[in-house]
């Protein structure tokens, strides 16, 4: 039985997301999860994402009585280490000659949760870019430019950061921008939505 409904709410306030789900066609509401993002001690990358993915739908879904919230959390990895957003032009510097010449491997968490019923779907979907080899000025210039200082990894796939890649790999492009659409289409389609 196709039910649309009832009431999509899209636990972020990421503006990457919310444009992510906007190519769905379908009405949302955002919210903003109030989670503590911090790993847990000896947990993987792929455990974190999919941890946070639940509990920033499950902070949302207390507000919203009959919704289908999504939920989602992104780490981009390098030598088994999480390289966070790095939030100023140096940390960004640092981030991108770490990654030059080399694969980034994200993790993206996705959740979808029932608020009426607390059924949840949740699954990671990885994404991985290979860099060039990038000189300090072209990192320079690439920063001064596009200012993803609130990104994780240091860059924008969706615009000019496209240039720092040597390839990508995954199923799903919109995995490494932080909302996977492909996954989260079955989701929907799983929880009874309607799409064309």
């Amino acid at each position: 039985m196709n039910d649309n409904t009832r009431q999509l709410v899209l636990g972020s306030t990421s503006p990457f997301r919310r444009e992510l789900l906007e190519r769905l066609g379908m009405a949302f509401d955002t919210a903003s999860p109030e989670v503590d993002e911090t790993q847990l001690p000896g947990e993987s990358p792929q455990e974190l994402v999919k941890r946070l993915s639940l509990a920033k739908a499950r902070a949302v879904a207390t507000r919203f009585a009959d919704a289908l919230v999504i939920g989602s959390d992104q780490v981009a990895v390098l030598d088994e280490e999480i390289l966070g957003k790095p939030g100023s032009h140096e940390c960004a510097i640092e981030q991108l000659q770490r990654a030059s010449g080399r694969s980034v491997l994200f993790q993206t968490g996705l959740c979808l949760y029932n608020s009426s019923t607390d059924e949840f779907q949740l699954d990671v979907i990885p994404f991985e870019v290979h860099f060039r080899e990038l000189s300090d000025q072209q990192i320079d210039r690439y920063l001064r430019r596009e200012q993803p200082y609130n990104c994780a990894g240091s860059f924008k796939s969706e615009a000019l950061g496209i240039t720092l890649f040597a390839a990508m790999h995954g199923d799903d492009p919109t995995a490494l921008i932080g909302l996977p659409l492909i996954r989260l289409t079955s989701m929907l389609i799983e929880a009874g939505l309607a799409l064309p």
